[in-house]
């Protein structure tokens, strides 16, 4: 990562996000104000297949990202000369996908003569909250993605602590699989929220703690015992009790998460709790966890739907951070799928790449 100068007291990042399967540009100036934040779905075409299939994704953000990003620089009503920075997704997310977004913005970056951030997913879930409310530390989020379900420790500004992980799905993994037993397509996440939302009764399912005092997460479990509960009814010809079944699921997976939370939120005495990832956006765990803050009286900050899934808005909001530090990429970097976030931390020593 190259450390250089800059003097601009305005800074206006064109950010691109291509993890997964969605393509998204935006301009956010200074971090906070999103000029525009441009996002092209993939849900359609990866219905089809159940899932998302890399290939099928990669393909779809070359056909798509020159348009993105011409787009979004005419909503925002800015032309390439007033950027400050181009910020891209580095990792993680799916390696192809992640080189679509790559390539883009290190080809801007070179023609254009301007900084190049290469940025972490997750840090931009995180600093989702920071466009639409002002993040005070020390800081505790609670991210709560398809890919990742995570305690992260913020000590200060850009700085990462990972404190709690998934020891195997991820809760939107969780999701989609019990959806796909219940009958219901990709994505089933919120099939799953909708009917458990709606269901007067609920199938009990196990609760899991993990060891006294961890603050990790397992889900596999509970995702077995959803798919003996549906094989039982459907052995014995009866009716699989979906809605109480998604009932069940929703309370099972909400309560771990909730009260781990809290917990870390008084262990390490933080002054703002975090909801981020594309997970936020359910229903069940937006009104449990706000209404155990209102409780607790801890202060919570989640941000709106439109910048919970995956965006480029979020992705500009976190490389604001490593613009104030002077710390910017070389045109060297790649797509990495296990890129840490607590090495990506600003301050960081700058490694070679």
């Amino acid at each position: 990562m190259m450390q250089q100068e800059h003097r601009e007291s305005v800074c206006n990042i064109l950010a691109i996000e291509t993890s997964c399967d969605e393509t998204s540009v935006a301009i956010v100036q200074n971090g906070k104000t999103v000029l525009s934040n441009l996002v092209s779905s993939q849900i359609e075409t990866h219905k089809a297949f159940g899932g998302v299939v890399p290939e099928v994704a990669s393909r779809k953000h070359v056909e798509t990202i020159s348009l993105i990003i011409e787009q979004a620089m005419e909503e925002a009503g800015m032309e390439l000369d007033n950027i400050s920075a181009i910020a891209v997704t580095e990792g993680p997310g799916l390696v192809g996908a992640l080189l679509v977004g790559i390539m883009a913005a290190k080809s801007l970056a070179f023609a254009l003569d301007k900084p190049l951030i290469g940025t972490h997913h997750i840090a931009g879930h995180i600093y989702a909250n920071n466009l639409t409310a002002d993040m005070q530390y020390p800081a505790l989020a609670l991210v709560v993605s398809g890919g990742h379900t995570e305690l992260v420790l913020l000590e200060r500004e850009g700085q990462f602590r990972l404190i709690g992980s998934t020891r195997d799905d991820a809760v939107g993994e969780a999701y989609d699989k019990v959806a796909r037993a219940l009958g219901f397509p990709y994505p089933g996440g919120p099939y799953v929220d909708n009917l458990a939302m709606e269901a007067n009764d609920a199938v009990e399912l196990p609760r899991v703690w993990l060891e006294p005092g961890s603050y990790d997460f397992s889900l596999s479990g509970l995702k077995s015992a959803v798919l003996n509960v549906v094989n039982q009814k459907k052995m014995r010809g009866e009716e699989p009790m979906t809605a109480e079944i998604a009932r069940g699921f929703q309370e099972a997976v909400v309560e771990v998460l909730v009260e781990k939370a809290i917990r870390a939120v008084k262990a390490y005495n933080v002054r703002q709790l975090l909801l981020c990832g594309g997970v936020a956006v359910n229903k069940g765990l937006r009104r449990e966890l706000t209404a155990r803050c209102q409780r607790e009286q801890i202060e919570l900050l989640i941000p709106p739907f439109e910048y919970c899934t995956d965006n480029a808005a979020m992705i500009g909001a976190a490389a604001y951070l490593k613009w104030k530090n002077n710390e910017f990429s070389d045109l060297r970097i790649k797509g990495d799928p296990s890129l840490s976030l607590e090495q990506w931390s600003v301050g960081q020593p700058v490694s070679e790449s």
